[in-house]
């Protein structure tokens, strides 16, 4: 056979194979077996957890800590339940939380090892199987496969299962600023989700460097690594914190986070069940748990601080690839000194031309702007299309996965498309070096912006490879080529569907972007691809296939809900009533409370806390019902020099869930205390604090006739003018109301105020 002829062939086919790999490698199989850990108890323990809503102050949610407590108590652990008022300053949420802990002795006196998940799901509706039942239930047999060896770990291993973590990581911040084992804390392990499948990524937390975490990390020999530099430096500027943060900032503890961030569209939602969790995902995080636990049980954990970072990617098969944060600038600097010796050498020797330079910057630019502007306006044209995705408030949609596949797709087609015509009247030497310039910028940027990407330089070491080659012997083997690059291939492709799944589809520009970068990186194997109209064709109808799945896959089903939602709020002020919802337009449900042609707008732009900070869109006038007013009492009022003092003592008579205080002026607050509690400081933070407008406190109850207390002290000329919110998830039990439940294809929305019952009242002090 004349490997030559089909050389091309077998290059895409081996650019394919390495694609796929890319992704195949990352979890583990669904079958897998890990010896005494046994997946089916774990998964029983998902099932039991997710059975229901179990989000702080449910009976649910009382339900799950002692079917936790009854199953530590039986391996023989003394269960000890930390009661404890808790403020998340950055947050402005507090509750009185309980969480569950349990020690394991060890056989040396060192540092403890802390295994950390949280017990609680978002409130209202999700069922939190993947988020974070998972986590727990792992912890658990994890424990109990341990306990059965007899074996004795030389640390001390904490259990802690925190509660309310959904509502401002105020388990962690009590355990941490409160319980007498956090003293003495080495490393934490923190199971969490952000979805209900795809692979587990592995973050680091660390007030200093990695080193020495990446390295014990690697030691550990986790079977499957998924986890980069890019991602933990993205990680540190990101405000997504997890209990693990608080750890970091209050206690100066290292530690691991493990998430799977896939499936996103079940994030905190009623779909988050036991039965939608990938199976993948779940072991993939056991991998991670048997590895680290068995290694950091048993090591020092007095030495993972560091001064020095490392660089790391993940490879299948290799682990953690890592070097220093110190090699960094020689790389770029290599990589940049031996380009613009060959740019020259090629210039001198005419083997590179001018005008073939100018012309690779053309194609290169052309495939750029034309793909991100496609990505950027493709994604607004489909929202405008389907309006109904404006209601997926974290913004990845049912079909999400079909859409990062049509623009990566019509992408490729679009570089081939605009490449084919430079292939035919340029060199591959004159054309690569504009890729070759732009990976460089692009790496002297991130060094100095963030250094954890900085193994972006090895593709520009191998395009130089790829350059000097041809300067020196006029010639290229195709095949050979494609097998060097394939490394690349399978580092960079999982970063193409990463950001967009992670972070929404209004990400898919990101995508787009590493879909260009690789494929100007794989110039010198695409150049020789005689057919390359064809393929761009090829992509470019695979593209249009992926878009017509993905428009018969944009309604709502049975298993893809659509979620709504509604507020009855009673403004006590004025004695008047509105139904409101979040939603763009009414549907089914929300029409009989909305009406055919409800107002368009918010009541109030000062009312309700969203994590994306969502507005009320809909609001119409509703009957006035008989509701039990909140008593709001100033009971201390004295001003001391230039400082006021003030207690408020807030007391809900109809048992609600929550009672938000926001201001509708800005405010400086020279202290703050809840219950008794004043806000947890860091380092970073002092104790006052400003709100320009909007949320000052959001205190969860959890008990019958809880009565919250706000102590704070102003400047004596400060002005007041407090909304009150006092919200239950009562709507649809309330007796007052006679309500039609939702279809079968809809669900509360999550992220906001849903199915509850609002007093608003305004006090002016």
């Amino acid at each position: 056979m004349d490997i030559k002829k089909y050389s091309a062939i077998i290059s895409f086919l081996l650019i394919i194979a390495a694609v796929y790999l890319s992704f195949y490698s990352l979890t583990p199989e669904s079958n897998v077996t890990f010896n005494n850990f046994s997946i089916e108890r774990a998964l029983e323990h998902v099932k039991k957890m997710s059975l229901n809503p179990h989000f702080t102050g449910s009976p649910e949610h009382k339900n799950v800590r002692n079917y936790l407590i009854n199953e530590l108590e039986k391996l023989g652990l003394e269960v000890e339940i930390q009661e404890q008022v808790a403020i998340n300053k950055k947050w402005r949420a507090a509750t009185k939380v309980k969480n569950i802990i349990a020690k394991i002795p060890g056989t040396e006196r060192g540092k403890s090892l802390v295994l950390l998940s949280h017990y609680d799901s978002n409130p209202h509706s999700s069922l939190g199987a993947s988020d974070a039942a998972s986590g727990v239930a792992i912890i658990l047999e994890g424990i109990t496969s341990f306990l059965k060896t007899k074996k004795q770990s030389k640390n001390d291993i904490i259990i802690c299962f925190t509660d309310a973590e959904e509502l401002g990581l105020l388990g962690a911040n009590a355990f941490v600023n409160h319980h007498r084992w956090a003293k003495n804390v080495g490393l934490v392990l923190n199971f969490e989700a952000r979805g209900s499948g795809g692979p587990s990524y592995m973050f680091v937390e660390t007030n200093g460097g990695n080193k020495n975490l990446i390295n014990a990390f690697n030691e550990a020999n986790t079977p499957y690594p998924v986890a980069n530099s890019l991602m933990y430096s993205i990680y540190k500027l990101l405000p997504n914190d997890t209990d693990l943060t608080v750890f970091r900032e209050n206690g100066n503890n290292n530690g691991f986070n493990f998430a799977f961030i896939g499936d996103h569209f079940d994030y905190h939602t009623q779909q988050d069940t036991f039965e939608r969790m990938d199976l993948q995902s779940f072991n993939h995080q056991v991998s991670y748990f048997l590895a680290t636990f068995n290694y950091f049980s048993n090591a020092n954990l007095n030495n993972l601080d560091s001064a020095s970072n490392l660089v790391y990617f993940n490879f299948p098969y290799f682990g953690l690839i890592t070097y220093p944060y110190s090699w960094v600038y020689p790389l770029i600097f290599i990589g940049l000194i031996s380009f613009l010796l060959l740019l020259c050498w090629g210039l001198f020797k005419k083997q590179i031309k001018l005008k073939g330079i100018f012309n690779g910057f053309i194609s290169l630019t052309l495939v750029f702007l034309i793909s991100i502007i496609f990505a950027v306006f493709g994604w607004r044209l489909i929202k405008l299309m389907h309006p109904q995705y404006n209601d997926i408030l974290h913004g990845f949609t049912y079909n999400g996965y079909y859409y990062i596949g049509a623009f990566t797709a019509i992408t490729v087609a679009i570089c081939f498309w605009i490449y084919t015509k430079y292939f035919k009247k340029n060199s591959l030497q004159d054309l690569i070096i504009a890729p070759l310039t732009i990976w460089l910028l692009l790496n002297i940027i991130l060094a100095v912006y963030l250094k954890g990407a900085s193994f972006f330089i090895f593709p520009v070491l191998i395009m130089l490879l790829f350059l000097g080659w041809l300067l020196k012997s006029k010639s290229q083997n195709i095949i050979y080529t494609t097998i060097i690059s394939v490394p690349v291939v399978i580092v960079f492709s999982p970063f193409v569907k990463m950001f967009p799944v992670g972070l929404g589809l209004n990400m898919l520009s990101s995508g787009v972007f590493f879909t260009v970068l690789l494929f100007v990186f794989l110039v010198p194997v695409f150049y020789h691809f005689h057919n390359a109209k064809k393929l761009a064709w090829l992509f470019f109808g695979l593209s249009l296939v992926l878009l017509v799945i993905s428009s018969f896959k944009s309604n709502y089903s049975d298993k893809n809900k659509l979620p709504n939602s509604i507020l009855y709020i009673v403004d006590s002020n004025t004695n008047k009533a509105y139904w409101a919802s979040y939603n763009q337009k009414a549907d089914a449900f929300t029409k009989q409370f909305l009406g055919e042609n409800p107002t368009q707008g918010g009541l109030d732009t000062n009312i309700f806390s969203s994590k994306y900070k969502t507005k009320i869109n809909l609001i119409a006038p509703a009957e006035l019902k008989e509701f039990k007013k909140p008593v709001i009492s100033l009971v201390k009022d004295t001003i001391v020099g230039n400082e006021r003092l003030l207690t408020l003592q807030i007391e809900s008579l109809r048992n609600a869930n929550k009672i938000e205080v926001l201001t509708q002026v800005p405010i400086v607050f020279n202290s703050f205390k809840v219950n008794d509690e004043d806000f947890v400081k860091t380092p970073q933070q002092t104790a006052k604090f400003s709100v320009e407008k909007g949320t000052v406190m959001s205190y969860f109850l959890t008990e019958k006739n809880e009565v919250v207390e706000v102590t704070f002290s102003i400047n004596k000329n400060q002005k007041i003018a407090f909304d009150v919110i006092e919200a239950k998830y009562d709507l649809f039990n309330n007796p007052q109301f006679s309500i039609k439940p939702r279809l079968n294809y809809m669900m509360p929305m999550p992220f906001v105020l849903n199915d509850a019952t609002v007093i608003k009242t305004t006090i002016n002090l």
